[in-house]
């Protein structure tokens, strides 16, 4: 990547949302050269490692982390990374219902609701990537990020969602699909990537996921080419009115 792009983002991040929280980016690679390797393998079974969202809690804190398919313990983990195409023949009960065998999640009425959701659901294939995720301030030029992820509070999203619409001709430049957290940060911000007009992502409402972030936290997922596009806004649009002043006080 560029470096300059790298450090003007965090020039105006810091100018217009304080020292908050830096975005993670991720790309796939076959190359993790200088990357470690996530140690938390899928046999490890307690909810901290089970769910890839808490698994980012390193990334976070600045530890650059490569995840392949056996270091996501969760299915839809696995099928929203781009690791596995198709979910196991129990999927439509334990998100809606469950079984005798299953406890179901409930987060849909009935497994035939799960199943038409399914049809002609997207892929992306990565099998033979790995999954790179950085904080932003340690990419490198070697790195090509694909997505940016903010975990936010609100104050800081209500400026992510208004600049992500600041040129988009409609009113729906920011989208929040039903999904599992990993999914709100990974599978539907990659596949607005190529677009025309490409979509940011409001997301991690899943509760399953919500036990690995902050009580007051959601994220806001954009592809990285969109990114830059919304950076060399920030200067001209709402961010420099008092109506953005007012609130940026109120940003921890």
């Amino acid at each position: 990547m560029d470096i300059a792009i790298r450090d003007r983002f965090t020039e105006l991040w810091r100018k217009y949302f304080n020292n908050a929280e830096l975005p993670l980016a991720f790309y796939y690679s076959k190359n993790i050269d200088h990357v470690e390797v996530s140690r938390d393998e899928v046999t490890r079974q307690s909810i901290d490692h089970r769910c890839l969202i808490c698994n980012l809690r390193k990334v976070r804190e600045g530890e650059s982390r490569a995840f392949g398919k056996q270091h996501i313990n969760c299915g839809g983990g696995r099928r929203y990374a781009g690791f596995v195409e198709e979910v196991g023949s129990d999927f439509n009960y334990s998100l809606s219902c469950g079984s005798k065998d299953i406890e179901g999640e409930r987060y849909k009425r009935d497994p035939e609701t799960v199943r038409l959701m399914m049809e002609d659901f997207p892929h992306i294939r990565k099998k033979d990537r790995w999954l790179v995720f950085k904080r932003w301030d340690k990419l490198t030029e070697e790195d090509e990020p694909e997505v940016a992820v903010f975990f936010a509070e609100p104050h800081i999203l209500s400026g992510l969602f208004m600049l992500a619409n600041y040129d988009f001709v409609g009113n729906a430049g920011v989208i929040s699909p039903f999904s599992s957290g990993c999914g709100s940060i990974i599978f539907f911000p990659y596949l607005e990537k190529d677009k025309e007009k490409a979509r940011s992502v409001l997301g991690m409402f899943d509760p399953s996921a919500r036990a690995c972030v902050k009580d007051n936290e959601l994220t806001f997922a954009t592809p990285y080419n969109r990114l830059v596009q919304l950076m060399d806004y920030m200067e001209e649009s709402f961010l420099i009115t008092n109506i953005w002043t007012h609130l940026q006080k109120r940003i921890k």
